[in-house]
């Protein structure tokens, strides 16, 4: 299977480097690329996600920025995967292939480019030509100009761009705004599962901030709603053995 063909995480080549204009004609997307999970007003969300997001779920043609990569972005892109939704994910070379299966991601419909290069405007806009929901790390601070054009590729095409870092004017943001592991005791343990607070705010009907405690991961790796009454430790406080700094990441 070569790159840039529907596959087990295949990587579309790159444009040649130094060209940075969008194409003038939007390239075709590939024949059975975007059939997903239909034409609803929004992208299936895990269970646990789904009181975060104003729809209980991610409104197709919005921005959605999560303030760092991580669990929490592959955990959104999850349940859309699952339900048949072609996924991209651009400069996250550190995405990993079993984190993201392990939440539900099918790597048959998942297109990966782990490095754009210098003209990754012009490959997320094929990806959002083909793609119902595109993971981005910009690798700089994107331009206004550059901003406009690629929310009216994800306008016309009615996907779902997810970005890992900060997009000004995104209709959606979410934060991990504090963690606590369990597992570790007084020198001792092993690191077994993370409760996570998230905070999600944003613009229009995203405009009310929403807070929630998920298991991010839980023991058996997924995600889910962490109730704060049964949690092992007090929320208010650092627990006994706590690793400050520790945080989730993807493998």
């Amino acid at each position: 299977m070569t790159a840039g063909q529907p596959g087990s995480f295949a990587a579309p080549s790159a444009p040649a480097p130094g060209k940075t204009e969008f194409p003038r004609a939007v390239p075709a997307p590939v024949p059975g690329l975007a059939q997903g999970p239909g034409t609803g007003s929004a992208l299936p969300v895990l269970p646990a996600l789904r009181g975060l997001l104003p729809r209980g779920g991610l409104a197709r043609g919005s921005v959605v920025a999560v303030a760092e990569f991580g669990l929490l972005c592959l955990a959104l892109a999850a349940a859309a995967s699952a339900d048949g939704a072609w996924c991209g994910i651009a400069g996250i070379p550190e995405a990993g292939v079993l984190a993201a299966a392990a939440l539900g991601l099918d790597a048959g419909r998942t297109l990966l480019v782990p490095d754009p290069g210098p003209s990754w405007p012009q490959v997320v806009a094929s990806l959002l030509d083909g793609c119902e929901l595109v993971l981005l790390r910009p690798p700089a601070r994107v331009s206004a100009q550059v901003r406009h054009r690629l929310e009216a590729t994800l306008w016309r095409g009615r996907g779902v761009l997810l970005v890992a870092g900060d997009w000004p004017g995104a209709q959606l943001r979410l934060r991990v705004a504090s963690q606590r592991w369990t597992g570790l005791g007084e020198g001792h343990g092993r690191l077994r599962a993370c409760c996570a607070e998230i905070t999600a705010d944003g613009r229009g009907e995203a405009a009310m901030t929403r807070t929630r405690w998920l298991w991010l991961p839980g023991e058996d790796g997924g995600v889910a709603v962490a109730d704060p009454a049964d949690l092992p430790f007090d929320i208010d406080e650092e627990p006994p053995g706590a690793a400050p700094g520790l945080r989730v990441v993807s493998g």
